[in-house]
């Protein structure tokens, strides 16, 4: 029997997250191209994006009890099939239909790669589990940065077609697929410490589990939903939408690469009190500035939203270990999903908000400025709210740990 090999395992994952990554910065790089072309309103386009996210929510809910029976190889057989049809859909589209379905595609097999690499990450290293899982997730941020400046060149500097771009991503997606087919997966972590699929499920009812997963709806909206309208909420600035979504995750990756000394400093708890306070903040700069200014807001944004996915995951695996593959799979089809119910709303804001400022005599460019900022003033709300609950489930958990220490003494 061929052995575990963790380090190569562990690429082969961050190659995974990168096709997945760059997909999000494509989406946000052909939001305006796609617009024009198809003749299509921000809310269209909201709805052509949201696919994406339920096919990743589907993928990643049904794939998390499905990773044990399985296994998480075949799962990223799935993630593979999924990444090439959506390609392939993507470059014979027509119409909005058709990338309608490509988007689908995309996002189930995106959703596939995280319902496989998170607990693959979890197995690999249980003693070290949201340090390794913030290093695993450093390749998200780190994937839009390919995706954007790809997108960049492509699109706003050389003018060329688009779909050669979304071509390109073939040739990743083949090298994690061979790179994964050629090796040997460990158990999960559930299964090697012998918790039964009964309790699996139990822990996943939890209280402090249900609260963490309506805190991923509002965590994943702020920080997903905010990129993939980068360009529109970001128009009226005087910057490129798509340099400052490869700005913020270029910080958001440096951030996670030395997550280990965060989490030693505060504790997930800790540093997700942290991340929110510092999005909130973010989101109120960047709904007034423009300029240098914007990039600077853009940098207090992104040190909020840095730590957020592969914490919220951390959290879960370290404080409810029980709820296992599923509970990991579960949190990230939360997050998904609240991304594909946020968009299209998102797209509503801006364009009621637009709308709104045109009809009141502001020039198209002017209007636009204007939505942009109203639409992030309305998204602030969400860390705000999630500040509130991190704050409270600090204190919860302080006594409890105080009132265990009493008993036992």
């Amino acid at each position: 029997m061929q052995a575990i090999n963790k380090n190569k395992l562990f690429l082969a994952s961050r190659i995974a997250l990168i096709v997945t990554a760059i997909t999000f910065a494509y989406r946000a790089a052909l939001e305006g191209t796609w617009e024009k072309e198809f003749h299509l309103s921000k809310e269209q386009i909201g709805w052509i994006f949201s696919p994406a996210f339920w096919g990743f929510t589907l993928a990643m809910v049904f794939g998390g009890p499905l990773c044990d029976i399985l296994g998480m190889k075949k799962l990223i057989g799935l993630a593979f099939l999924g990444h090439v049809a959506g390609i392939i859909t993507y470059l014979v589209s027509k119409d909005a239909t058709m990338l309608f379905i490509g988007t689908l595609f995309i996002g189930i097999g995106n959703g596939m790669v995280e319902a496989a690499c998170n607990p693959l990450v979890v197995s690999l290293y249980p003693d070290n589990k949201t340090t390794m899982l913030n290093k695993f997730h450093v390749w998200f941020p780190g994937g839009i940065v390919i995706g954007g400046l790809i997108s960049y060149f492509f699109l706003e500097k050389f003018h060329l077609d688009w779909r050669i771009m979304v071509g390109l991503l073939i040739i990743p997606a083949i090298i994690y697929g061979v790179m994964f087919w050629k090796l040997e997966f460990p158990k999960t972590e559930r299964v090697a410490k012998g918790i039964s699929t009964k309790a699996m499920f139990a822990s996943c009812l939890n209280p402090l589990y249900l609260v963490m997963i309506v805190c991923m709806f509002l965590t994943s909206a702020t920080e997903l939903g905010t990129g993939t309208w980068i360009q529109a909420l970001l128009s009226g600035a005087g910057v490129s939408g798509i340099l400052i979504l490869v700005f913020i995750n270029g910080i958001m990756a440096v951030g996670r690469s030395f997550a280990g000394t965060m989490v030693h400093k505060f504790n997930p708890n800790g540093m997700l009190i942290f991340s929110a306070l510092f999005a909130a903040i973010g989101l109120l700069l960047l709904s007034k500035s423009t300029g240098y200014a914007a990039i600077g807001s853009a940098a207090v944004f992104a040190i909020g939203i840095c730590f957020f996915w592969p914490t919220m995951l951390g959290f879960v695996s370290e404080y409810l270990p029980k709820t296992g593959a599923l509970g990991l799979s579960l949190m990230g089809g939360a997050g998904m999903f609240s991304v594909s119910l946020i968009l299209p709303v998102m797209g509503k804001w801006f364009d009621t908000a637009k709308d709104t400022a045109v009809t009141a005599g502001a020039e198209v460019a002017k209007a636009e400025a204007v939505a942009g900022s109203d639409t992030l003033l309305r998204v602030a709300i969400m860390p705000v709210i999630v500040l509130v609950i991190f704050v409270i489930i600090y204190f919860v958990r302080k006594n409890k740990v105080t009132e265990s220490i009493t008993h036992s003494n």
